[in-house]
């Protein structure tokens, strides 16, 4: 009998099955800096405790989008480690902050199941929560991967694909306890522009590009623990589709959420994951660009400090943004897109 993990193939999932998840991680001051030395990441509700602090804060919060990384980690050993690609996002909801010092893990429940056609693939849905040490949410939040099969003579279950919402309500989203932004520093910040002053429609072109490097993909990867093999492995993936390695998506995400902070500095925190996708696949020597459309501002209840902004990234490789090259609403697709994100943030308000 191997000792030795193969992950679970698409038939070894169950409807209704709940995977409680190994290797409880406790995030570091360290882990903080090596995120920013990988994806350029300035906001500075995660960098200063000085600015943390004044908004009532303890300190400086762990990023939300490497938080987001940690919990996923945790995950990929049980649900994706035979993955082929990771599909999409919905109902993501970012809870209680997380500082260094607090140690995340994560539980996920499949919530779905669906053979693909081609009987030798199929997408497996799951709802996915991660904790901190005292058992309180930092996120919640639904994915679907499409993962091989084992055998694929296997017989295929009753399809059954979940009904997700297109956002998160606003009444569901959390501001944390204790946070105030009325008197927030927009100069250290670094812009001026608060929530009052972007409009629904408003595209932003966040002008920079950021090159991947092939070590950087790999050390970013090998921070959130995530094992997916089609990362890592050059040996074996040579072989495969694309006869290299993937970049891990949400490394994209990392680095258009760091990108966005041009133009959009005073996004203070991610409240929400509202869908997603990986539209095209990245590798090491893709140059990413980033491009932000406001779809919605939203008043927060009870909240005359900050309001939250729905946004839509979308980032492409080796393309600059200055014509917002775009999913169409016609099926056809830029080909230089390599992410859809639709997403809430929270941004300080003008007061008084």
């Amino acid at each position: 009998m191997t000792k030795t993990n193969p992950g679970n193939y698409f038939e070894d999932f169950k409807l209704g099955q709940e995977i409680v998840h190994a290797t409880p991680r406790t995030v570091t001051e360290g882990d903080m800096a090596l995120y920013v030395a990988l994806t350029g990441s300035r906001f500075p509700l995660h960098s200063a405790d000085t600015f943390a602090q004044d908004l009532g804060y303890e300190g400086a919060t762990i990023d939300d989008v490497l938080a987001f990384h940690v919990v996923f980690g945790k995950t990929v050993p049980d649900i994706s480690l035979n993955a082929v690609a990771n599909l999409g996002y919905a109902a993501g909801r970012f809870g209680e902050p997380v500082y260094p010092g607090d140690t995340l893990s994560s539980v996920s429940e499949v919530i779905g199941l669906k053979e693909n056609s081609n009987g030798k693939t199929g997408t497996v849905y799951v709802r996915s929560i991660g904790v901190n040490q005292r058992g309180e949410m930092v996120l919640d939040y639904c994915r679907w991967v499409m993962v091989r099969k084992r055998d694929e003579s296997a017989p295929a279950p009753e399809a059954v694909v979940p009904d997700l919402p297109d956002a998160v309500p606003v009444s569901d989203l959390i501001v944390p306890a204790g946070a105030g932004f009325a008197t927030y520093d927009t100069v250290a910040a670094g812009s001026p522009h608060l929530w009052d002053d972007y409009s629904a429609g408003e595209k932003i072109d966040h002008v920079d590009g950021m090159t991947i490097e092939e070590s950087e993909h790999a050390m970013a990867t090998r921070l959130y623990q995530n094992t997916a093999r089609v990362h890592f492995n050059q040996h074996t993936e040579k072989e495969g589709r694309f006869g290299r390695r993937l970049i891990y998506g949400g490394h994209i995400i990392s680095i258009a959420r760091a990108l966005s902070f041009n133009g959009l500095a005073n996004a203070v925190r991610v409240a929400a994951i509202n869908g997603g996708r990986h539209v095209a696949p990245t590798f090491a020597g893709d140059t990413i660009y980033a491009w932000t459309e406001i779809l919605e501002k939203q008043e927060i209840p009870d909240r005359r400090d900050i309001g939250a902004l729905r946004l839509r990234t979308i980032a492409v490789k080796d393309r600059a943004c200055a014509d917002f090259p775009n999913v169409g609403a016609d099926g056809k697709t830029d080909p230089s897109v390599v992410l859809d994100l639709d997403y809430t943030v929270l941004v300080p308000r003008r007061v008084g």
